[in-house]
């Protein structure tokens, strides 16, 4: 069995970070990365089967709509819980914080985590992980949920590009073990961006 964290390391220096206004070009070069990640067998999470005949992952088209400006609220005394996998695995993640905007009128919030064992590694001390469902799991998007790497930021305004909204490793691979979103990261929306639920 694999852990999704054991080859995110390999993963995070494609997403972007600290990106404070939309750009389809950011989001364009996010696909290309991915897209050179999943064909590269030496990094690929993809069965053996599926990497010979992999061609791109399927994108929604980049989208301004899904690219918030969302307030950062810090809830600095919660306690380390094990979060949910996709096997019998529990890492220790800590609620970090919350993030509150608004898509399509509704307004929305998301619980931010912090995995214990990365925040103690001195390169991924800033990093924050946002698991999330939508209206469009399970249906053209990956039914496991999707995620999103965040960084600390240093006001309360953090800025989240759905555009760059990717897959779990478990929705190609079942030997990965892959954190679960928490029922209160499902969003009553349709977050038509991201990775999709196919490969094209």
């Amino acid at each position: 069995m694999k852990t999704f964290w054991t080859v995110l390391f390999l993963f995070l220096g494609i997403v972007g970070f600290g990106q404070e206004q939309f750009s389809k070009k950011t989001v364009k070069k996010f696909q290309k990365e991915m897209n050179e990640y999943y064909a590269n067998s030496e990094k690929s999470p993809l069965i053996k089967e599926d990497l010979e005949v992999f061609k791109s992952l399927d994108f929604f088209k980049p989208n301004k709509k899904y690219f918030v400006k969302a307030i950062f609220i810090r809830t600095p005394d919660e306690k380390p819980f094990e979060m949910s996998t996709s096997t019998d695995r529990k890492p220790l993640y800590v609620k970090y914080g919350e993030v509150h905007f608004t898509i399509d009128g509704k307004k929305l919030t998301l619980d931010v985590f912090q995995n214990v064992e990365m925040s103690r590694m001195p390169l991924y001390k800033n990093s924050l992980f946002l698991p999330f469902t939508d209206l469009t799991s399970g249906v053209t998007t990956y039914g496991g949920g999707r995620y999103l790497d965040l960084t600390i930021p240093e006001t309360d305004v953090m800025y989240i590009d759905f555009n760059q909204a990717y897959n779990p490793y478990c929705a190609y691979n079942y030997k990965y073990s892959c954190p679960i979103p928490p029922p209160q990261n499902d969003l009553n929306v349709e977050i038509n961006a991201g990775v999709k639920l196919t490969n094209k």
